[in-house]
């Protein structure tokens, strides 16, 4: 296994506290407008739930990451009139300040020269819901591919956006175990969250869809070590014996460690414990040997009025330039090349993906997660815990 702790050289400084307090206590999507030239800009920066703010880089996270219990509910759109010609980006929270980043970028490119933007960040199935209500969207970058894939039928998404050579996935993370400063309970395996005297956080994985990471590699990880079917779910209903807070989010669940002092053990991505490290949080994390491969997904919408610099701009992300960004920001690059060049990104003995492993989303979501009949589910209703 590999630790991480504070001292970690991707760490830059604890400049960004505010940033990471910021999204963690804020809720609701909400857009922000980035002209062509921000840099430029003279006009103050706002922050709204239901309003765009103009220039300077989004400051708004929400409280969800993932789909509710209730796939098929469509909550309201993010109230704001799009401009017309700019790019609307829709995206998952977790990777906000990166977007800072890499839209300046693109429009300081000839590809981008001129471009603007404007942005909405939410929970991935919250955003994913609210497009299929009437969000405009010209690029939708979510957190599971089936937030994504849910956007096909309806036309809004080119059926064949997961077609390109890295099945459109943008960028990587892994399930990673944050613990206390130093590991004072040593914990470095999936045996060690059920000991006796560890505790874990975690958060619903019926209402969060970050969630289902967790614990499609909570399970994964004993079919590796040679457990039966049986055997590793048996590991999960044991396991949730020993979560003390089920919180509706990845980002409640990081709050409820950090801020809140619960738990020994959070089960989290590894993008998200490089991000707190690099705003000052006091935890360190470690990287199992048997963990499950976060993959994130990028799409440019067939409905924005905005095609080619949407295009151009999902092209622009999978630039070396680009990757090296989301490397900078605790991210694992999709391209190799940029990859090798970080020293901070470990392979685990036994990398399990959804697709190699676990049959796929269509499979695995309903078999782990439907809210009445999966596994989930049934272990909740074992145990008394209301999902």
């Amino acid at each position: 296994m590999f630790r991480h702790n504070p001292s970690n050289p991707l760490m830059r400084a604890a400049a960004l506290t505010g940033v990471f307090l910021v999204a963690v206590a804020c809720a609701g999507p909400a857009a922000t407008t980035r002209p062509a030239t921000p840099a430029a800009s003279s006009a103050p920066s706002t922050s709204s739930s239901s309003a765009p703010t103009t220039g300077g880089a989004a400051t708004d996270a929400p409280a969800t990451d993932a789909p509710t219990a209730d796939p098929a509910a469509s909550p309201t759109p993010t109230p704001f009139q799009a401009q017309p010609g700019a790019v609307t980006l829709v995206a998952y929270s977790t990777p906000r300040e990166a977007y800072a980043e890499l839209i300046p970028a693109f429009q300081g490119s000839d590809a981008g020269a001129g471009s603007t933007f404007e942005e909405s960040y939410g929970g991935s199935g919250d955003q994913s819901r609210a497009v299929l209500a009437g969000l405009p969207a010209d690029v939708v970058a979510l957190a599971l591919w089936p937030d994504v894939e849910k956007l096909v039928e309806p036309g809004i998404v080119a059926d064949d956006w997961d077609e390109n050579e890295y099945g459109g996935i943008i960028h990587d993370s892994v399930v990673v175990f944050d613990v206390r400063p130093g590991n004072p309970k040593n914990i470095q395996t999936w045996d060690d969250l059920i000991r006796d005297d560890v505790t874990v956080i975690t958060p619903n994985p019926i209402t969060s869809g970050g969630a289902q990471w967790n614990i499609l590699a909570a399970y994964q990880a004993q079919i590796d070590a040679g457990k039966s079917e049986d055997e590793a779910i048996a590991y999960l209903e044991e396991l949730a014996q020993h979560v003390l807070v089920w919180d509706p989010s990845a980002r409640d669940a990081l709050n409820t460690f950090l801020q809140a002092g619960q738990g020994d053990v959070l089960i989290g991505y590894e993008n998200e414990a490089i991000f707190a490290q690099q705003s000052g949080q006091p935890l360190d994390y470690v990287v199992p040997d048997s963990t499950l491969l976060i993959e994130n997904a990028i799409a440019p919408t067939t409905v924005g009025d905005a095609p080619d610099e949407a295009q151009a701009f999902v092209d622009f992300l999978y630039t070396p330039e680009a990757q090296t960004v989301y490397g900078n920001h605790g991210f694992r690059p999709i391209l190799p090349d940029v990859l090798a060049q970080f020293d901070t990104f470990p392979t685990p003995t036994n990398l399990a993906t959804v697709n190699d492993d676990l049959g796929g989303w269509a499979e695995a979501r309903p078999k782990f997660f439907d809210p009445d009949e999966g596994i989930m589910a049934q272990i909740f209703s074992d145990l008394g815990i209301e999902n």
